[in-house]
């Protein structure tokens, strides 16, 4: 047997496994798997491209794929992904219509849904995130997204004439190796202005919709290289990273400031007390504005309770600790004590893309992971 031929029937035995026990699931009968099982034969002398996954199998494999994601504390959610089989689109007009619904449908009016967009062959999002802030030379916005801003705008966007600290950046579609742009609509784009419930308006505001679209989603021998999925945050990473980090928008000297905090002794742990603050303005504003949003204390209980429910399935599960700890108080949450094992090559899997979008946009280092 081929190593082709080996994942398409290690992928048809665990659909056929766990669909055979889990009721939410299409369950493959008798001689379905004999169909499946013959065609995994075939693929000994034929590409690998002989099997053609089922809209189930391709819902099957993004959740378990969600489930395999070592970096991830929410995804005790996992069976309630929405997956959206859009396999039949590779035209980029189309493909940004699509990504358009994506985010109205996982918006949800607030009450955010996972979901997870699967589009055809050839097609590819060049920005990590479809939602980021551009990041200019003067140091106005997102210091993180310089490079990704200057690469946008070689291709062709110009910045508004007023820029600010949240421009949108638009999205760059590539298709048979030519790129196109894609500026989001006001109402594609739901933000929260973050508001601190004694000291007011801090003059911030954060998207709702993580959506990472720099990652591949691999089962079965088989790669969709555009398949852009979303959850919805913690508010660590925008209160204790996106907002705070002294490489993003460095916020905590100015919101001690306001606070009336003593910022000439380090001993007065002003950062700490300004970081604690700020992420309370976080929860504060999206529970205002009426938007989904977990806290790390209750999303690393609930990850608990994943990892348990999995140990009863009789599965192990994957991690990588010091993305699962959060960034603000660690050693109070159940996951600070607890140990991790990953496999990097598990699938079905999501996998950063074997071919290098823009060059200085990766997903950076515990900032906004898996949904």
């Amino acid at each position: 047997m081929t190593a082709a031929a080996a994942e398409v029937r290690h992928f048809l035995e665990l659909y056929a496994r766990e669909t055979g026990q889990n009721l939410s699931e299409p369950a493959l009968n008798t001689s379905e798997l004999a169909s499946h099982e013959l065609a995994s034969h075939e693929l000994a002398s034929h590409d690998r491209t002989t099997f053609n996954p089922t809209t189930e199998h391709l819902t099957f494999a993004a959740r378990v794929a969600w489930r395999n994601a070592a970096r991830c504390v929410g995804r005790g959610y996992w069976p309630a992904l929405a997956v959206r089989d859009l396999r039949h689109i590779s035209e980029p007009q189309q493909v940004f219509r699509e990504l358009q619904r994506h985010l109205r449908q996982a918006w949800n009016g607030g009450r955010i849904r996972s979901t997870i967009s699967v589009f055809g062959p050839g097609v590819r999002i060049l920005n990590d995130q479809l939602i980021r802030y551009a990041g200019y030379p003067d140091g106005l916005g997102d210091p993180q997204n310089r490079r990704l801003t200057a690469e946008l705008t070689a291709l062709g966007w110009s910045p508004p004439v007023q820029r600010s600290d949240f421009d949108v950046l638009p999205v760059a579609i590539e298709t048979g190796g030519r790129t196109q742009l894609f500026e989001w609509q006001a109402d594609d784009v739901q933000e929260v202005a973050i508001v601190h419930p004694e000291v007011g308006d801090l003059g911030l505001r954060w998207h709702a919709l993580p959506v990472i679209s720099n990652m591949e989603l691999r089962f079965a021998g088989l790669t969709y290289a555009c398949a852009p999925f979303n959850g919805w945050y913690m508010e660590t990473e925008i209160g204790a990273r996106n907002l705070a980090d002294q490489g993003r928008y460095d916020r905590l000297p100015e919101l001690a400031q306001r606070l009336g905090l003593d910022t000439a002794r380090e001993r007065s742990l002003w950062r700490d007390r300004a970081l604690v603050e700020l992420n309370r303005a976080v929860l504060h504003s999206f529970d205002a504005a009426g938007v989904r949003l977990d806290d790390h204390h209750s999303l690393t209980r609930q990850f608990v309770a994943f990892e348990e429910r999995e140990r009863a399935a009789g599965r192990r599960v994957n991690g990588q600790w010091d993305w699962l700890i959060p960034p603000l108080s660690p050693a109070t949450t159940p996951v600070w004590a607890r140990s991790y094992r990953e496999d990097r090559e598990l699938t079905p899997g999501f996998f950063h893309s074997r071919r290098s979008a823009f060059s200085g946009c990766p997903v950076t280092h515990g900032t906004e992971p898996l949904p």
